[in-house]
């Protein structure tokens, strides 16, 4: 994806899951904006918002199936349902963030933050280079299946990623440190 289109996919991002006045456009209860909307309101082409799309290395957005409306698939800090399927996760899965955090993390947990929700993905190298965009990473693998035995409900977005409501420190380990 060009610079240009990089740009304009996060601004996008930003305004499906944080803040959709800033554009002028209104999201309906499960974050879906029309795509008419979008297009007229951020000066885009549908060629430029379907190679956004397409071309978004997280897979962060998605059409309905008439290419009417377009929503952010999870990230977000505003209210929203965005339909996700609960999950019951068989293995461990990994917590990609910032090194200079870890030592809160290994005494409160993993906490959403302004986020509705933790953010998980089944690979460590996923997780390294998510880690990796908030400085040196550092990686947490996290116990699912026991959490899901003590209770807690894991999701799992249209694009991979599992998502839950908080990740106490009993159920976390390094998995992966850079010095």
């Amino acid at each position: 994806m060009n610079k240009d289109l990089i740009k304009k996919s996060k601004f996008l991002s930003k305004i499906w899951r944080h803040d959709a006045a800033a554009a002028g456009v209104v999201l309906d209860k499960n974050g879906w904006v029309s795509v008419k909307d979008i297009l007229h309101n951020c000066k885009l082409k549908m060629v430029e918002l379907e190679s956004i799309v397409d071309n978004n290395d997280k897979k962060r957005f998605e059409f309905d199936q008439h290419k009417m409306r377009i929503r952010a698939r999870q990230g977000h800090s505003i209210e929203v349902d965005v339909e996700l399927k609960e999950v019951v996760p068989t293995e461990d899965l990994f917590h990609g963030t910032a090194n200079e955090v870890a030592d809160i993390i290994k005494l409160e947990g993993i906490k959403k933050q302004s986020r509705n929700h933790v953010h998980l993905t089944k690979d460590a190298v996923t997780a390294i280079i998510v880690g990796s965009r908030h400085g040196v990473p550092i990686v947490f693998r996290v116990n699912a299946p026991q959490m899901v035995n003590d209770g807690f409900k894991f999701y799992l977005s249209n694009n991979g990623v599992y998502l839950t409501d908080y990740i106490p420190p009993v159920y976390i380990s390094v998995e992966y440190f850079k010095r």
